[in-house]
């Protein structure tokens, strides 16, 4: 499977790939989710951004088929999520590799379901131009135990992008690394959105980091959630958010944003979505590129 750059970057085309019409979501009788309605442009790099708790995980899931009972109309491509399973794939928090697999097996993992009749060595060379990609090419024979926490994160970013999807969500992937990790991933990511023109779901805390990667935000509520704005960034890549005065000026707003909801806009603590914790094994917190489970039987 060779990796395909489109000519030019990502397309904005005008049919969205994600609807989302007046959703309503609880967990145990608490709602969450207060009426939401959003939609995100086929191509473009969208942040849900919001404190710790507010529904954007939720969101998310909802997105990816993993959460189906609801209130309102969740459509991505124009259908259920859980029927457009092949052309999403997710990037968690903790990369959650497997460990008795090489860099190379474990971007091949996906291919393996998605693709079960493609053979071994076909999916392992093209495991490999995603690990080239990311800069590991050297790491393609390590286990995840002697890779760093930010190549760890890389090669799930790599196995997403091996099964060619549509569509990338990606969860708060970047909260457990270091600040330079962080911001060298933050650039590698953009690079590649660019160069592949998929469409990325970016959740995050961090106002900064929703400005610098984002072609629009979502900024979500305290719950019940509602959608404060949606803010289009509309600045030229790369960018500097200390010396651009339009950034800096959109980083006010968003605060200002916050401070409505009594609110910092950095490091909320942590008091989750309400919702059971994420399954383990690869269709939990790492990157995961299968078919959506089935929850609730």
């Amino acid at each position: 499977m060779p990796v395909r750059f489109p000519v030019g970057g990502p397309v904005q085309a005008a049919a969205p790939i994600v609807q989302f019409g007046h959703v309503r979501k609880q967990f145990a009788g608490r709602p969450v989710l207060d009426g939401i309605s959003f939609t995100i442009r086929r191509g473009e790099f969208a942040c849900l951004l919001g404190p710790s708790g507010c529904g954007k995980s939720t969101t998310l899931r909802m997105i990816g088929g993993l959460l189906r009972e609801f209130e309102g109309s969740v459509l991505v491509e124009g259908t259920r999520p859980e029927d457009r399973w092949r052309s999403l794939a997710f990037v968690f928090q903790s990369p959650r590799l497997v460990h008795w697999r090489t860099a190379l097996d474990n971007v091949a993992f996906g291919l393996e379901l998605r693709e079960p009749g493609m053979r071994a060595e076909e999916r392992r060379r093209a495991a490999l131009q995603y690990l080239v990609m990311m800069g590991l090419a050297l790491d393609a024979g390590k286990y995840p135990a002697h890779l760093s926490g930010g190549e760890r994160q890389r090669v799930a970013f790599a196995r997403a992008l091996a099964v060619d999807p549509a569509l990338i969500l990606m969860d708060e992937p970047f909260s457990d690394l270091d600040v330079n990790t962080r911001e060298r991933l933050r650039d590698q990511v953009i690079t590649i959105w660019q160069a592949t023109g998929k469409t990325i779901v970016f959740v995050t805390h961090d106002v900064d980091e929703a400005v610098y990667l984002a072609d629009r935000i979502f900024v979500f509520s305290r719950k019940p959630t509602q959608i404060l704005r949606i803010l289009d960034v509309g600045r030229p890549r790369p960018r500097d958010l200390e010396r651009d005065p339009a950034l800096a000026e959109l980083r006010r707003e968003v605060r200002a944003l916050f401070a409505t909801q009594r609110e910092p806009p950095h490091g909320f603590p942590s008091a989750g979505d309400g919702q059971p914790p994420e399954p383990a094994g690869p269709r939990g917190r790492g990157s995961w590129s299968g078919p959506a489970p089935r929850l609730g039987g």
